[in-house]
């Protein structure tokens, strides 16, 4: 959608205008922006033309205009300005991440308390492991009769295993067999490829008619579903109450349940493999409770090929280069951390805004 340099100015300025005050806004206040310098009429206009649109709408007649979603996703992809972290925001986060708290659930529920203190949104972390791992070996090892081990190699070096107890007996040429087919057919694929047409071929080709191919091939799913478990950590759920847009206590409730259930956060957007930063607003959220807000979330690098989401949900009407600017920072201070740094690396003046505008445009 083209726009003229007029329009982008007063879009932008309705949005900035309507973050703040959480009221409609109308052409003579917009009229009073150094940055627009055309008369209220003029304005009208212009706003009345964006609202043909579909980027701004009247919530009640004779009232001024707010943005519609479609508003707020040009104004996060074309027209907000970088936000640059004051010292004291970078300082408050650092210390924050530097403290004594560094397992793995306390450091998260720490930088979540922080996000949700930072941006007055409801803040929610989370670990989660590459969804591309994958087994790289299968060992079988005789130990008696009766009884045999299931050594499992992961892409990233982590190594599991089972010891096996059977009711009958079993040969070491059995497992050599099966070892070799594993190796050969199980390798290099995601848990969901270990289908049951898989396993009853390779039943079929190995000749095993006592279910060990299918012991095998149930550890083997179990141990991939269980490396990409993640551990979720939601706080500042009151914040929501601070935004007049949940004064409405139905709709405070609807939201408030949604980020009450473990397994609906981990359905919420992650961002792409090639991005670390994705925004959300409105419908642009699959979830029905998300309709009418926006998800801010930031990827982070937890090592051992895992990777978190920490991120934030609110309202449409939300300062999306503040919230972003801080994320971003919270999320490389995460990465450090779990990287085996000792403090999260300092960030320069405009450093943070920068890359997170450069996210954002899709350059990174």
């Amino acid at each position: 959608m083209e726009l003229s340099d007029r329009k982008k100015r007063i879009l932008r300025a309705v949005v900035e205008h309507y973050v703040e005050t959480a009221e409609p806004v109308g052409s003579k206040t917009i009229s009073s922006d150094p940055e627009i310098n055309s008369s209220s009429a003029t304005i009208r206009n212009e706003m009345a033309e964006l609202e043909s649109l579909g980027l701004l709408e009247q919530p009640h007649t004779s009232a001024g205009r707010i943005p519609t979603s479609m508003g707020y996703r040009i104004y996060v992809n074309e027209l907000m300005k970088q936000h640059r972290l004051s010292v004291e925001e970078t300082v408050r986060i650092n210390n924050a991440l530097k403290s004594k708290v560094q397992q793995l659930d306390n450091l998260l529920s720490v930088a979540g308390k922080l996000t949700a203190q930072l941006t007055s949104y409801p803040a929610y972390a989370l670990t989660a492991a590459s969804a591309d791992t994958v087994i790289t070996r299968y060992d079988f090892i005789f130990v008696d009769q009766s009884t045999f081990i299931i050594v499992i190699m992961l892409g990233n070096n982590i190594v599991k295993n089972k010891l096996v107890h059977l009711p009958f007996s079993i040969e070491r040429e059995q497992l050599m067999k099966l070892s070799a087919v594993f190796n050969a057919s199980f390798t290099g694929i995601p848990e969901e490829s270990i289908t049951t047409e898989l396993i009853a071929a390779t039943e079929r080709s190995v000749g095993d008619k006592d279910g060990l191919v299918s012991i095998a091939a149930g550890f083997a799913i179990e141990t991939l579903m269980s490396h990409r478990t993640r551990e979720t950590f939601v706080s500042g759920t009151s914040k929501l109450f601070e935004h007049p847009e949940y004064r409405d206590i139905g709709r405070a409730q609807k939201l408030l349940s949604y980020l009450s259930d473990a397994e609906t956060i981990l359905q919420l957007p992650a961002p792409e493999k090639e991005s670390g930063m994705k925004i959300t607003i409105g419908a642009e959220n699959l979830a029905d409770e998300l309709s009418d807000s926006s998800v801010v979330v930031a990827r982070y690098d937890a090592g051992d090929d895992m990777q978190g989401l920490i991120g934030v949900v609110g309202p449409t009407r939300m300062d999306y280069p503040k919230v972003a600017a801080r994320l971003s920072y919270i999320a490389k201070g995460l990465s450090w951390l779990f990287s085996g740094g000792s403090s999260p690396p300092e960030l320069g003046d405009g450093d943070s805004g920068e890359k997170t505008h450069k996210i954002l445009q899709g350059d990174e």
